[in-house]
């Protein structure tokens, strides 16, 4: 017989709950069986810790005496700019955003020292944060020019708000080339010299619930240390895409759009990135409780390193061109054990997350639910699944 969220959360109020990780789900499920795994166990809980682009944070500063009027102005947060288009004091970072004077790539590869995630980072661990903010003066907002220092604890509001994060599956990066390219990806060595991937594989939320049964809107998760929600899909979420029989996407697929209070957050679960030759990113820390409510949901949590596969891509020719070229796959454990074979040649592979830090969040919130300080929520609505007809669409170019 199923369970409930509710049945579950009442067992946690009580300190009855069984928690585990999604690590130590895949020995018991070996060791007592699906059916007797999924009737012992309520909840599993996942992690993941690596660069999370399409991130950022909205901000309510208050009113200064005299008042004045971000939109449709300037402002710049440690020489960050953030944008103004939204009212009078409300404004948003996001993690890839750079200082007007930085080098960029001008002389190549550019170093990309610090940007938007840096900026948050800063104002979670509690630094003062500069702001200069220039606006063309209104009879109501008469002002025109601010500079002061800001805190996280003095803004009416600070939100962690990320369109696109803990993707469901993603490339190994190589380079076919004859040259080093700096990409989103890391830097890849020439003629296949290293593989990147970014995925905490068994570890991963959407990999521990492939068709979205139990993650939905309103989803309750471990956000940056503090506590967030699903709050819609992600940008660029695609169900639709090949899957295994375990129905694990073999390419990227879903995704998860969060937010939650940047007040409660931590910044060891939120991480300013540079990427060297690319740009600015932040690193973030996701964990999604699992409801077990059913059998089903208990054989997807028990998903293993090995039954999960990542295509290969070239990301000198194939990737930027967007060919659809793959030269293979790779299961994640292939991937952890540190090289793989791409074209008859031993490639050496790089994590850019921490599967360490994915089994701290995973255990995190394991501890959570068992001190009856995170309960679980329905969601209000699922993701989009395959029946729902998504694909990813890419910019097309037409005539003018």
């Amino acid at each position: 017989m199923g369970k409930t969220i509710a049945e579950i959360n009442e067992r946690i109020g009580k300190g009855q709950a069984v928690v585990v990780t999604a690590e130590e789900v895949i020995e018991i499920a070996a060791d007592k069986g699906i059916k007797e795994a999924a009737r012992e166990i309520d909840v599993v809980t996942t992690g993941t810790f690596g660069p999370m682009c399409s991130s950022g944070a909205y901000l309510n500063l208050g009113h200064s005496k005299p008042r004045i009027k971000f939109g449709g102005g300037s402002v710049y947060l440690n020489e960050v700019p953030a944008y103004t288009g939204f009212a009078a004091v409300d404004i948003f970072i996001g993690a890839t955003a750079l200082p007007d004077n930085d080098p960029q790539n001008k002389i190549h590869p550019g170093d990309f020292n610090y940007g938007g995630g840096h900026v948050i980072e800063e104002l979670v661990a509690g630094k003062d944060v500069r702001l200069v903010a220039i606006a063309h003066g209104t009879d109501c907002y008469p002002r025109k020019k601010l500079e002061t220092l800001l805190n996280i604890k003095d803004l009416n509001e600070a939100v962690l708000f990320n369109i696109r994060n803990a993707y469901q599956n993603y490339n190994v990066a190589v380079n076919l080339s004859d040259r080093t390219i700096y990409t989103y990806m890391g830097v890849l060595k020439p003629n296949l010299g290293n593989a990147n991937y970014s995925t905490a594989g068994q570890l991963s939320p959407l990999f521990n619930d492939p068709w979205y049964k139990t993650i939905g809107i309103g989803t309750k998760i471990f956000l940056g240390g503090g506590v967030g929600y699903v709050a819609w899909q992600g940008t660029q979420h695609n169900p639709a895409v090949l899957r295994g029989d375990n129905g694990v996407p073999r390419r990227p697929a879903g995704a998860l759009a969060v937010i939650g209070d940047l007040k409660q957050m931590k910044p060891q679960w939120l991480v300013g990135t540079s990427m060297f030759g690319y740009g600015c990113n932040i690193t973030v820390g996701i964990g999604v409780p699992i409801p077990i409510l059913s059998e089903e949901i208990l054989r997807y949590t028990a998903v293993r390193d090995e039954d999960i596969l990542a295509p290969i891509v070239d990301y000198a020719e194939a990737y930027p061109q967007r060919q659809p070229d793959i030269l293979g796959e790779a299961s994640y454990a292939q991937l952890k054990s540190g090289k793989i074979m791409v074209r008859e040649k031993e490639v050496p592979t790089v994590s850019l997350s921490s599967y360490a830090k994915a089994a701290e969040i995973a255990q995190t919130l394991k501890e959570w639910i068992k001190r009856g300080e995170f309960l679980l929520t329905e969601p209000v609505a699922p993701l989009p699944g395959v029946e729902a007809g998504i694909t990813f669409k890419s910019l097309e170019e037409h005539p003018i």
